[in-house]
């Protein structure tokens, strides 16, 4: 795969997805209270997020959750550590390519993992409420395919 175009937009946040799928048993989510959810900036509105371990905007390895509803995209994009997802609840469609096309997806339900490498353009649909576990390295940026991908800065109350 080849390198995002110069136009392209990196922002630090927390996204998602992945290639090199494998099956794992164990799904089911445990939320502590402890956990804070936010919605992350840089990812298409809808979703939220909480950071399980480590810290996003430093040097070295973190873990998010991110939740998702039905029908949720994360439009084609690249990250420049290698990403490893665990789908925890509902199902994610994950695609690799320059261009969000769900006949080109791979299924992962409930339990199913897999790790995208770093530089990979890629995307994701959620199919039913769906939520993630995310590890990265740090600090992180997602750097969208098409620059006018991005989200774009949104105020209250429009687009919360």
């Amino acid at each position: 795969m080849g390198r995002c175009r110069p136009d392209s937009l990196a922002l630090l946040v927390a996204a998602s997805v992945w290639f090199l799928a494998s099956g794992c048993s164990g799904a089911g989510l445990s939320q502590p209270e402890s956990l804070h959810w936010s919605v992350p900036p840089v990812l298409p509105p809808g979703a939220l997020i909480a950071v399980v371990s480590g810290d996003p905007t430093r040097a070295g390895e973190f873990t998010l959750l991110v939740s998702m509803p039905n029908g949720y995209r994360i439009p084609p994009h690249s990250h420049p550590s290698d990403e490893h997802v665990e789908v925890k609840e509902g199902t994610l469609l994950v695609g690799m390519g320059d261009r969000l096309d769900p006949k080109l997806t791979l299924t992962l339900a409930a339990g199913d993992s897999a790790t995208a490498p770093a530089g990979m353009h890629h995307f994701s649909i959620a199919k039913g409420r769906t939520v993630v576990s995310a590890t990265f390295m740090g600090p992180y940026t997602i750097t969208y395919v098409r620059a006018e991908d991005a989200p774009r800065p949104r105020n209250f109350p429009f687009g919360y």
